[in-house]
């Protein structure tokens, strides 16, 4: 898949998007002040470890984040706060409630690519790959899925930013760069917070409802928990999905004699959709603070030390996987990092897998020519934390 990467012009920093191997597992990086993990063994080891390896990053930046934007955000706590909240929103996630959106998500997928069945060209991502996971977590929460471009806007804000976090003292285009982000960030928590605000005083059957009715050990989420929870579901809550579906059409379209196979036999959709993952990590780097001293590959790593924790890189890893860079749908077992690992596991991972095989399936048997446009390239969201494409311009004829 190299020269399809170079072609994509993927971020400098995903170096093993282009068949490169890391100096080494783990390396300090002076400038920045942080900690890069990039080996499969020493990543699955930090996520399995809250206790050594804390989610509350923010504690060791030189900006300081008002409370009331992280409060009741799962991606930055640590037990026992952690274990309580997420036990709260699982049971929106049982496997039969999920089990039983099939047909809504199947009746979107169609709904959505008659609508360019005609078409000798479209753009996979404003057309299926934003659209469908958008509209299906804007039902489950219970705001109107008619804003999913307000949500589209404001996830890109919220998501953007070209540099990994630094630990020495932001510079002038940081600060813009934060600020942008919290602007963003304060409209769709006002957005929220009147739709929370609403549910209190008439409830309805959806997860918003849930949120505001809640009770951990005989305690209300409080208003900053509802919204702040709420956000994160409705942001990553699609954005994985959106990534993913893209993701496999890529690779799949970079590995034409895999893809045949994948067309031929739908069983091996599902171990696509994983190996894609693996190959295009949608959230490549994620981030831990050491609260003791540890040591990761022969390196002593002290407290208080933030890890850049390399998930694309680890996926790649080839201690752990024979042919690292060879895209194989039938790769047995796939140990691959793509949702995660541990206490934050992504909690939509079976939703988001089930979207993905629905509409992949459809996908391939509405379009059966279907592939790139080779004067089109497909253009990647910004930034060193995610790796997806924000337009996939594809051909059907």
């Amino acid at each position: 898949m190299n020269a399809h990467v170079d072609r994509w012009e993927s971020h400098p920093q995903h170096f093993w998007l282009r068949g490169q191997k890391p100096e080494q597992p783990v390396r300090f990086d002076e400038e920045l002040g942080v900690w890069n993990v990039y080996g499969h063994q020493e990543a699955v080891e930090i996520l399995s470890d809250p206790k050594t390896f804390s989610s509350n990053v923010g504690r060791l930046l030189p900006i300081e984040i008002d409370e009331s934007f992280v409060e009741g955000d799962l991606t930055q706590l640590d037990p026992p706060d952690h274990r309580k909240l997420r036990r709260l929103v699982s049971h929106a996630f049982t496997p039969k409630i999920v089990a039983d959106l099939e047909p809504r998500i199947a009746d979107l997928t169609y709904e959505l690519l008659d609508a360019v069945a005609d078409r000798e060209r479209f753009e996979l991502v404003s057309d299926l790959a934003y659209p469908l996971p958008v509209i299906v977590i804007a039902d489950l929460l219970g705001v109107p899925s008619s804003d999913r471009e307000l949500f589209r806007k404001w996830a890109e804000e919220q998501l953007s930013g070209g540099r990994q976090l630094s630990v020495v003292e932001p510079d002038e285009q940081q600060w813009g760069e934060l600020d942008a982000k919290l602007q963003s960030f304060q409209q769709i928590v006002d957005y929220l917070r009147e739709h929370a605000a609403e549910r209190r005083r008439r409830p309805r059957q959806d997860l918003l409802t849930q949120l505001v009715q809640a009770e951990v050990d005989g305690d209300r989420l409080t208003d900053n928990e509802v919204v702040n929870f709420a956000n994160l579901l409705l942001v990553a809550g699609h954005i994985t999905t959106t990534m993913l579906l893209g993701n496999t059409v890529l690779c799949l379209d970079a590995n034409p004699e895999q893809a045949a196979r994948v067309r031929a036999d739908r069983a091996l959709l599902p171990s696509a959709i994983e190996e894609s993952l693996r190959m295009l990590t949608p959230f490549a780097l994620t981030y831990r603070a050491t609260t003791a001293e540890a040591e990761l590959d022969g390196h002593r790593v002290p407290a208080d030390q933030i890890l850049s924790v390399w998930l694309g890189a680890a996926n790649r890893d080839g201690r752990q996987f024979a042919d690292p860079h060879v895209f194989d749908p039938t790769r047995d077992p796939n140990p691959h990092l793509g949702f995660g690992r541990g206490i934050h596991f992504c909690l939509g991972a079976p939703l988001a897998r089930l979207e993905g095989r629905i509409a992949l399936n459809i996908l391939l048997d509405r379009f059966p020519q279907l592939r790139t446009d080779p004067d089109n390239a497909p253009t990647f969201m910004p930034g060193t934390d995610m790796i997806g494409a924000s337009s996939l311009p594809l051909l059907t004829r």
